[in-house]
């Protein structure tokens, strides 16, 4: 019996790259659903190959415009999500949609005891300490997808909680890696989508070019691993190789490793707690002549210490910093914001420093 998936954000970076492991292992997994928010153009390809037994579509209209040429159901609005995360017959939900449009869907498959693959970070920012207490009231396990926290997941498997000393997240640097203040000047729309490892979508790419993708991270981890702030160090790696590393309170270091492709870790996400086969690429050792790890220049890529300010605040600090990187990337992304203008604006909107 193959393991059905139900898949939100079928449309995204992430979706379309879940899609591929599914068809990858076609004996394994099959796809029980699909949720979209709009792109109705991509959606109605993915349906003609992956044939899923029911469609959501989270734009009311654009479903009523899909279920016009399509034999499959389709179903609309906020609440379609909700339906295919709570299935009877799905196993898996995954969840790859941006922002925190699923967050209902996400609280439906908890509460329906769905096993839960987690590749968006802005809900856990948002709802972080609800989300794993209604995870735990359920016994349901929150597997993570990102790259990063999917290798947190991997070297503490089989440890004690109480040995972990604190965890490492990597990043690449983004394309700025390096600049001072004055050098991120003037950058353009198109300089900062160009990630030096990834290719991820527009928004992603520019978390990644102001590091404020790390600061995400660290707010994740916390929730996700039961760590607090402190325990959650950031260094760049800009090999891409070291997706993160766990210290333990005996000196001992575990770190997880792999080719960057994100077919890797939704593949675990997927198989977890098994491992299996599969033709994603391998590390050649014989050709990687160092393998570097620098501090960030805080002063510059403030992402990390303002999520840590926003941790040791409490509350809903860490949803608004997530709010006002949403407000600042999308004037940026539409022309009508500097880059080097993001940072000054989220410290103005959220009062962190």
């Amino acid at each position: 019996m193959s393991e059905k998936i139900a898949l939100i954000g079928s449309t995204g970076s992430v979706g379309g790259q879940t899609l591929e492991v599914i068809k990858s292992h076609a004996d394994i997994w099959k796809v029980a659903a699909l949720g979209a928010y709009e792109n109705i153009e991509l959606l109605e390809g993915q349906i003609k190959e992956f044939r899923p037994e029911e469609v959501a579509v989270f734009d009311r209209d654009k479903a009523l415009s899909l279920q016009k040429n399509s034999s499959v159901p389709i179903f609309g609005g906020p609440e379609s999500w909700i339906r295919i995360a709570t299935l009877p017959q799905v196993d898996t939900v995954v969840f790859a949609s941006s922002g925190v449009s699923a967050l209902p869907a996400l609280y439906a498959a908890i509460n329906a005891k769905k096993r839960v693959a987690l590749a968006n970070k802005e809900m856990i920012v948002e709802e972080g300490e609800k989300i794993m207490a209604a995870a735990r009231e359920n016994g349901v396990e929150i597997i993570p997808v990102d790259s990063e926290h999917s290798a947190i997941f991997q070297c503490l498997r089989g440890e004690k909680p109480e040995d972990v000393e604190k965890i490492i997240l990597t990043c690449s640097g983004g394309p700025f890696y390096g600049s001072c203040a004055k050098d991120l000047e003037g950058i353009t729309v198109e300089k900062a989508v160009n990630h030096p490892v990834w290719k991820m979508g527009a928004k992603i790419s520019v978390d990644s070019a102001t590091l404020m993708n790390k600061a995400f991270e660290v707010i994740e981890a916390k929730h996700l691993f039961g760590l607090n702030e402190d325990q959650i160090e950031v260094v760049i790696h800009p090999e891409g190789i070291v997706h993160s590393l766990v210290q333990f309170k005996d000196g001992s270091v575990k770190a997880q490793m792999g080719v960057p492709d994100m077919k890797i870790p939704i593949t675990y996400a997927l198989s977890w707690p098994e491992r299996i086969n599969t033709a994603w690429g391998r590390i050649d050792f014989s050709t990687l002549s160092r393998l570097t790890f620098i501090k960030p220049d805080f002063a510059v890529f403030r992402g990390p210490d303002l999520a840590r300010a926003a941790l040791k605040k409490g509350g809903a600090a860490p949803a608004r910093l997530r709010r006002a990187n949403d407000e600042a990337v999308q004037k940026f992304l539409a022309r009508e914001m500097e880059f080097a203008k993001i940072y000054p604006y989220i410290c103005a909107e959220t009062g962190l420093n």
